[in-house]
């Protein structure tokens, strides 16, 4: 074997996140507007970091066990759904704890496909989510979001068009990031009504799914009708509650398939960390996790970015930490619009390999890391940085 021939074949379509690139070139340069990756500055809940450093080098919380969790854990996450009108789960019986919404996403795939099966997901996606349908083996079909009446909504055509013998599921994260699409009840509706006609489960990534604006409220789409059996729900305490570096997830499934979860979570991750198990515990016990506060200092960014981004095709993001700019059209490309905004002091990423061919087409603008004073200056900061690439492809 020659080393042009190492290497699984399932890598084959995978590329990066271009995350990395983009945050080398930016380097350590303090008046660059750090709006690449999902970071946000807005603090854990208070009660959180209390109870992590309370549990760091306890014998307890330095254990392999229980290899799928706390209890008491995922009682607290089961306890979350109920509260906002989702299904009643068993938490010890249906719910999985992973290391981060990662390792629960490929557990969840593993379990509901095989090798060749597809998967449909939306156009933009996270790129993580593409990736990990293929890396289980499974072949990703994409259906467009359209933005053509100025907020994100699913093409219901395309959605029906896309199954076939070999679907097997539907994959979401809602509110949906890079593109800040929030499913309306028609769409949960026509998603489940796929999954019931067809016999297919829903995979529902709902990390984001309380970080809405403008007052949309939370709907869980489990709680429609034939729906709590066929869905998987993946979560974690990284983004509502602002924990990125804890690293907790889980996987709600009903029971025997959340038996065959924990036996592969305990042959991937393994287990979640002991102390980070009681942060997370700690953060979703909490009187207040903070989340209300958050999700309105993160729409005062959402709506400075809006306004320094006001005459260019900027979709309004309805949840979620980005937003999109359809680079393409305006006739430049997203791989050199985002050098060109380093070059402005701009740290953006391009959305190539982030779904299909909508995705191809855009920039995405993280804006939970930038306080508002710091994002005042974004618009003249774009526009040189088009002006440049558009001058750029006239020479």
């Amino acid at each position: 074997m020659t080393t042009q021939q190492i290497g699984a074949t399932r890598l084959a379509e995978i590329v990066g996140f271009h995350i990395d690139r983009v945050a080398g070139a930016a380097g350590s340069d303090p008046d660059v507007l750090r709006l690449e990756n999902l970071d946000t500055d807005v603090p854990p809940p208070p009660e959180a970091i209390a109870a992590t450093r309370a549990a760091v080098g306890t014998d307890v919380a330095n254990s392999w066990l229980p290899f799928s969790g706390r209890d008491d854990l995922k009682h607290a996450v089961a306890a979350q759904i109920a509260r906002r009108g989702g299904p009643v789960y068993d938490g010890p019986r249906e719910i999985v704890i992973t290391c981060g919404e990662g390792d629960a996403m490929l557990d969840a795939l593993f379990c509901v496909t095989d090798p060749g099966d597809e998967v449909i997901l939306t156009d933009p996606t996270y790129a993580g989510m593409v990736n990990r349908v293929r890396l289980v083996g499974a072949v990703p079909r994409f259906i467009p979001l359209l933005a053509s009446t100025g907020e994100w909504r699913l093409d219901l055509d395309a959605l029906r068009d896309a199954v076939t013998e070999r679907t097997r599921a539907i994959f979401i994260n809602n509110a949906s990031f890079p593109s800040g699409w929030v499913a309306s009840r028609l769409e949960l509706e026509e998603i489940a009504s796929v999954c019931r006609d067809r016999d297919t489960w829903l995979v529902y990534f709902a990390s984001f799914e309380g970080v809405l604006y403008d007052g949309r409220r939370v709907a869980n789409p489990a709680s429609l009708d034939g729906m709590r059996d066929r869905t998987l729900t993946i979560g974690s305490v990284s983004l509502e509650q602002r924990m990125i570096g804890w690293r907790v997830g889980w996987v709600v499934a009903p029971d025997k398939l959340a038996d065959q979860v924990a036996m592969v979570h305990s042959y991937n991750g393994l287990v979640a960390s002991g102390f980070a198990q009681l942060g997370a515990l700690a953060a979703l016990t909490a009187p207040d996790d903070g989340l209300a506060a958050a999700n309105a200092e993160w729409q005062r960014r959402r709506d400075e970015m809006l306004k320094q981004l006001a005459g260019l095709p900027v979709t309004p993001p309805s949840g979620a930490w980005s937003m999109l700019l359809d680079v393409a059209s305006l006739g430049t490309d997203p791989l050199e619009v985002s050098d060109r905004l380093i070059e402005q002091q701009v740290a953006a990423t391009p959305m190539v390999g982030w779904g299909d061919q909508v995705a191809a087409r855009q920039v995405r603008f993280v804006f939970s890391n930038e306080p508002v004073e710091r994002l005042a200056g974004l618009g003249d900061r774009v526009r040189r940085a088009l002006a440049a690439t558009e001058a750029t492809g006239l020479a």
